[in-house]
């Protein structure tokens, strides 16, 4: 019974290492029209590294996600917008993009725009506020920033 229970443990062990170097399962969004082309920009103009971890590939493939290190930031474009922004809420601006900070998802960040909406998801090992100023540029650089209507 041991030896069963030891190679069950072994076998999930190894099945848990190939897929570390792995593409990082990433829910596509599906945006269209405007927001589809921005984000086409967007994804060409996204840096190589962000906060010291390295871009990786998304599973499945998609032109509107970009992963950094072992998914520990996201990036989604062309999401709908958050279902938890006040259209009354002020929105804090870094480095001229208006960032929305979900207050139910703390590492939820939303990027909003008037051509549409980018999340970012940042997990605890980075600085969200360096990975933000980061991204900012690209953003402003790919959409119209004044707030959708």
């Amino acid at each position: 019974m041991r030896v069963v229970v030891a190679r069950a443990a072994a076998a999930v062990v190894l099945v848990a290492l190939a897929g570390c170097g792995g593409a990082v399962r990433v829910e596509p969004p599906t945006p269209s029209g405007v927001a589809a082309k921005a984000c086409a920009t967007l994804r060409d103009r996204l840096p190589r590294t962000l906060d010291g971890a390295e871009r990786v590939p998304s599973e499945p493939p998609s032109p509107y996600v970009a992963v950094w290190g072992s998914g520990e930031i996201a990036v989604r474009c062309g999401v709908p917008r958050p279902a938890a922004m006040d259209p009354t809420q002020q929105i804090p601006e870094i480095d001229g993009v208006p960032w929305f900070p979900d207050p139910t998802r703390p590492a939820l960040f939303t990027a909003i725009t008037r051509d549409g909406y980018v999340e970012v998801t940042i997990s605890a090992k980075h600085q969200a506020a360096s990975v933000l100023v980061d991204l900012a540029r690209p953003i402003r650089d790919s959409f119209a920033i004044s707030a959708p209507a």
